[in-house]
């Protein structure tokens, strides 16, 4: 079982958008399946490969029916309004009420090399919204409103200068 470890909010390549896989081969197979055990050990539901340092357009998920893979995904369609707590594996052992569409379709690739075209609702859907995030370079702090965006930013500050008391007092305000 290999594992990556997982970038954290500050790596500049969470920030960067990802590139295309032109070519489904063994490499991105192999890719697939690390991050798969990754996602595992976390443990996670999801997970984009730009959050392991690989700038490809692919994520892996699994929101209880097994791991999925994701090749070029695509949001197409949209409906609806969830409102859920969401955490993520960047942004590790902070989660906030996130407002998305409850339901998306997304088209893509599997590994197989074939179409993929699928309707997602609540979780599956928020799972697919979060990872396509991830892919286009945008970090769940940016879902936030203003208010609760700042006090993130200020968390993820302290923790990042080495001020786990700050950070705990901080975090403590913004779930409290």
């Amino acid at each position: 079982m290999a594992t990556f470890p997982i970038r954290v909010f500050g790596d500049p390549v969470l920030r960067q958008e990802t590139e295309e896989i032109t070519d489904v081969d063994g490499a991105v197979a192999k890719l697939a399946k690390d991050m798969i055990d990754t996602m595992y050990a976390a443990p996670g539901v999801g997970l984009a490969a730009n959050q392991v340092g690989v700038e490809r357009r692919m994520f892996v998920y699994d929101v209880g029916d097994g791991p999925g893979v994701v090749i070029n995904p695509r949001l197409v369609e949209s409906s609806g309004e969830w409102t859920y707590e969401e955490g993520c594996l960047s942004v590790p052992d902070l989660s906030w009420p996130i407002v998305r569409p409850r339901q998306v379709r997304l088209v893509g690739v599997g590994l197989d090399g074939e179409q993929l075209d699928v309707e997602a609702d609540e979780l599956l859907a928020r799972c697919f919204q979060h990872e396509v995030d991830h892919l286009d370079g945008v970090l769940l702090i940016e879902r936030l409103d203003p208010a609760r965006r700042k006090e993130a930013l200020r968390v993820l500050r302290q923790r990042a200068l080495g001020d786990p008391a700050g950070a705990a007092a901080a975090a403590a305000g913004l779930l409290g």
